[in-house]
């Protein structure tokens, strides 16, 4: 299930909020167990055995973390939890945490990764001439939508509780409503426990956050709805040729970049919106990264929760800056190529991954910082732009051989033929090329949906509404609305 979906504007989202408002004087925890159970419908409607895994991850997290914070085998001994003071850990806190972070990488390598694995171990054998040395796998594994997200937030629960950066949570209704709430369930924003702990024991529902949630919802529906879609329909015309005029294929790769960020934003804005919505406060998980001018700052604007969660608990737990210049640039790019393979099991995100990490790597060695004195602020915007454009190719392309050759195309060596010269120029119709006149002037002159619903006036509320409606509209008219990150 989707936000932009019939099932869960009319549906879904009305029975939710009706039985969670319904709950307004009830126990916080009868209404965070309220907010588990829509959690575990919203995540089991593509797949009822999915609730099974994540109930599973989630019991061993919870578990491993009372052994930790009560140092004892017997996690239920009662009394109250406190952060855990520094210093050194027993072998039983060791244990219980490296427990819960091997089973749920484990879960996550298997469903996300066996089918790479087999496919890179297959390629490997056969570039050899050991073809009898091939794996023919029958198991086939369907990969749980979402799972790489609170996998990832389950992970900073253990680590932060380990590290006593928070208590343990002792009841697991709690901890379930945490992992599970379906706002930011399958495509975050990934929440760190620490920041949304407060919020689950005591929050407050008030009609200044309802409001600001449903503006915020909307604007991320329009977002989607009327910039995301038709952007991507025009990249997947340029992508599925492949082989395309010099134009057609930067026209193509603008389309994607917008796709995605809208796309995404869009999402998390909509994330963000609904847990107003229901009293709580997420962070802010873009803040106009095309606006960025290194790759360094992108990575400060973009999908901001997980820099933040690769910057905490992989860069600074394998060294940060603090081991010498060398050690820095091989962090960096360590953390970028896991960070490239966790969007996807393919080659072409750890190359998408390597890119960001060697320009991250090389911004530091030449102090691109120092740059502004040399080179105009508006020059060095475009110039990242374009190095995140070609990095997008990597990211949308099929296999590695279609990222090369649509990379021939952005240099004006393809040959299209005449099926794809003509299937391609639909994407020129005037609809698409407001779509993307659209995008780009909202990209690099509108302000945050976030900054516009701080203080929302009648003339926002009027303009959230009428985006709102527009979107529900052209739901009905789109027969194309694929959700990029829903799949990670």
């Amino acid at each position: 299930m989707v936000f932009s979906s019939h099932i869960f504007l009319f549906y879904f989202l009305p029975a939710a909020l009706a039985m969670y408002f319904g709950l307004a004087r009830a126990s916080q925890r009868t209404r965070n167990l309220c907010l588990a159970l829509a959690g575990y419908a919203f995540y089991g409607w593509a797949n009822p055995t999915f609730i099974v895994l994540m109930f599973g991850t989630t019991f061993v997290d919870w578990l491993a973390s009372l052994i930790i914070a009560r140092d004892t085998w017997r996690p239920f001994s009662g009394g109250p939890l406190t952060a855990l003071p520094p210093g050194s850990r027993t072998r039983r806190q060791r244990l219980a945490l490296r427990t819960s972070i091997v089973s749920n990488l484990a879960v996550l390598g298997f469903f996300k990764y066996f089918h790479f694995g087999v496919d890179s171990y297959n390629g490997l054998v056969s570039a050899f001439g050991f073809d009898y040395a091939m794996w023919h796998a029958v198991l086939r594994v369907v990969l749980p939508l979402g799972i790489s997200f609170y996998t990832f937030q389950s992970l900073s629960y253990i680590i932060d509780v380990y590290r006593g950066h928070t208590k343990a949570m002792a009841n697991f209704i709690d901890f379930s409503c945490f992992v599970s709430m379906f706002p930011h369930l399958v495509a975050g924003p990934i929440l760190q426990f620490s920041f949304l702990a407060p919020q689950i024991e005591n929050r407050t529902l008030t009609l200044d956050k309802f409001a600001r949630g449903v503006a915020l919802f909307s604007l991320g529906l329009g977002k989607k709805v009327l910039l995301a879609n038709p952007c991507g329909a025009v990249a997947d015309a340029a992508f599925k040729a492949v082989h395309v005029d010099l134009a057609t294929a930067w026209y193509g790769l603008l389309a994607y970049s917008f796709q995605i960020y809208f796309d995404f934003s869009g999402y998390s804005d909509m994330a963000i919106g609904l847990g107003l919505m229901l009293g709580f406060v997420f962070a802010k998980n873009f803040d106009s990264p095309y606006k960025s001018a290194s790759l360094t700052e992108f990575w400060r604007r973009w999908h901001i929760s997980l820099s933040t969660w690769l910057r905490d608990y992989l860069y600074v737990p394998l060294g940060g800056n603090r081991l010498g210049t060398a050690r820095t640039y091989l962090n960096l790019i360590i953390t970028m190529l896991l960070g490239g393979l966790w969007h996807g099991a393919s080659w072409n995100f750890v190359i998408w991954g390597a890119v960001h990490g060697g320009g991250l790597a090389l911004e530091r060695r030449f102090a691109v910082a120092s740059m502004p004195s040399r080179v105009p602020r508006p020059i060095r915007v475009v110039l990242t732009f374009v190095i995140v454009m070609v990095g997008w190719v990597f990211f949308r392309a099929g296999t590695l051989g279609d990222a090369f050759a649509y990379l021939g195309s952005l240099t004006g060596s393809a040959h299209p033929d005449a099926y794809q010269t003509a299937a391609t120029g639909l994407v020129y119709q005037p609809y698409y090329l407001l779509s993307l006149c659209m995008a780009a002037i909202l990209t690099w002159t509108s302000r945050q949906a976030w900054d516009i619903t701080r203080v929302l006036t009648w003339p926002r509320a009027t303009l959230c509404l009428a985006v709102f409606w527009l979107a529900v509209i052209s739901l009905f008219t789109q027969s194309y609305n694929p959700f990029i990150y829903y799949i990670f």
